[in-house]
């Protein structure tokens, strides 16, 4: 499964990166960068929650 950062939406709160701090990180400059292109399918329900918890609206899981 794919995690894809809508980069015109996010602004940084770092909540993801509070739930799954392997596949977020928030960067010096406030944006989120994805580890890796392709997530497992045993961390669906910690990135469900990212995407849930997000106040930008900026994640999506792709697969």
């Amino acid at each position: 499964m794919r995690v894809e950062v809508d980069l015109g939406k996010c602004t940084g709160h770092g909540i993801c990166e509070s739930i799954a701090e392997a596949v977020f990180e928030v960067t010096d400059a406030g944006m989120v960068h994805v580890h890796g292109d392709e997530q497992p399918e045993t961390d669906r329900e910690r990135l469900q929650q990212a995407v849930i918890q997000c106040p930008a609206a900026a994640l999506r899981i792709q697969g």
